[in-house]
């Protein structure tokens, strides 16, 4: 997996990623993800890899935009995925083309973008299938419960300098 030059993302260590993935287990077959602040990709791409059928990557950087690109045609995972250049925020007004299953959340730290993009989802529905799942990867510091009308916080799991936090529908606790 190739990175993203400069320091301008965190990759998921794959310590992480494969705690991340053990944890959704075979339910991230035939389902769709949304890797929001993707970096390099490598959420939506191990998705992919395990079986998703489809993965939508948005960054704002163009050169995780470009990362993105190549490391999906070096896994030869290019057909089951789209990679935009936007802004999440602007993006998330939109009505959806489609929900998605999983909606992977991991912006740059300490500026609380991860409470935003709850509270944005929370707020324009249709982007979250009835069963799926939001995760938020931020560090333990950032920590905060957020206090929303639609979702819950059903887990929180700590590796080291990474909190991966899982919320849910509330009707589906």
């Amino acid at each position: 997996m190739l990175s993203v030059p400069g320091v301008s993302t965190r990759p998921i260590s794959d310590r992480v990623k494969t705690s991340l993935f053990n944890i959704i287990g075979s339910d991230i077959e035939q389902s769709s993800i949304l890797d929001l602040f993707a970096g390099t990709g490598s959420v939506g791409i191990e998705a992919l890899s395990r079986g998703a059928e489809y993965a939508l990557f948005i960054d704002n950087n163009i050169r995780a935009v470009s990362t993105i690109k190549k490391n999906l045609s070096n896994t030869k995972l290019v057909s089951n995925a789209h990679v935009l250049k936007a802004d999440a925020f602007r993006y998330i007004y939109n009505q959806p083309a489609r929900e998605f299953d999983y909606i992977y959340i991991a912006p740059p730290q300490y500026k609380e973008i991860w409470k935003k993009s709850v509270s944005l989802f929370n707020k324009y529905s249709g982007w979250l299938s009835g069963t799926g799942w939001m995760i938020v990867q931020i560090h333990p510091k950032e920590y905060q419960e957020v206090d929303t009308e639609k979702f819950c916080e059903f887990d929180k799991r700590k590796y080291g300098s990474t909190l991966l936090v899982f919320y849910r529908f509330s009707n589906n606790v």
